[in-house]
């Protein structure tokens, strides 16, 4: 099976923007020095990009966390690229993933945001569902962030693979995160979308060893604030 990856904005700064990026001129990559294995000559720029500046990159807004997992779960059938391709639109149609907002979609919103985003009913609802269930999370433990960094202990994983092959399509921990989000009534969120979701979320930071974004995204934590301990599920 294809390992995943999806894209996601910089920074607050570009937040809404995709922008490609001529693969020559992305994050200080050295001529002898080889980023991960599926990035290819024929990679779309737009995923290169994202490669180079984004995954493994912990996210900490609630907004953005919801937008990962739609956007993990349209990818199901598709590939990352054509998701990159659509995710200004699905911004849009989602009203900026704010939980609030969509958790209040009527069925007619429904239809609508399927037929102007093209993305199948089933996968709309799916949103919607999941908004209500982050909702619940938040009176809970005070935010949807809190909940998913408490299955890793706030910190990411770090993993250190030298191949692409050898990295999993789920392991034990989008497993039992899955599982438990199965038990909250969440949707679309199997182990293998659930780990998707996690490398593109930066739970895990599965940049290859060889790869210099790798220790890039661990420097990068040294400069993260500290995540406060959530409230006791």
């Amino acid at each position: 099976m294809r390992i995943a990856h999806y894209g996601r904005t910089k920074s607050a700064k570009n937040e809404g923007k995709v922008v490609p990026l001529d693969a020559s001129a992305t994050t200080d990559f050295g001529r002898d020095q080889r980023r991960c294995t599926f990035i290819t000559p024929n990679s779309d720029p737009i995923y290169v990009a994202y490669h180079d500046e984004e995954w493994g990159v912990p996210v900490h807004d609630d907004n953005l966390l919801l937008e990962l997992l739609v956007l993990t779960g349209a990818q199901v059938g598709s590939d990352w690229t054509s998701v990159l391709r659509k995710r200004q639109a699905l911004r849009e149609a989602f009203s900026g993933f704010d939980a609030d907002v969509v958790a209040k979609f009527s069925e007619r919103k429904i239809t609508s945001v399927s037929s102007d985003a093209g993305i199948d009913i089933s996968l709309v609802r799916g949103a919607v569902d999941n908004a209500k269930r982050i909702l619940q999370i938040k009176r809970e433990v005070g935010s949807f962030d809190k909940y998913l960094w408490g299955f890793v202990n706030h910190k990411p994983i770090s993993t250190q693979y030298k191949s692409c092959h050898k990295i999993p399509v789920k392991n034990s921990k989008s497993e039992s995160i899955s599982k438990d989000m199965v038990r909250r009534g969440f949707r679309l969120v199997g182990p293998t979308v659930i780990h998707s979701f996690m490398q593109a979320a930066g739970l895990t930071n599965d940049h290859l060893i060889t790869c210099p974004r790798h220790l890039q995204c661990v420097a990068s934590l040294a400069s993260s604030p500290p995540v406060a301990a959530p409230a006791a599920l």
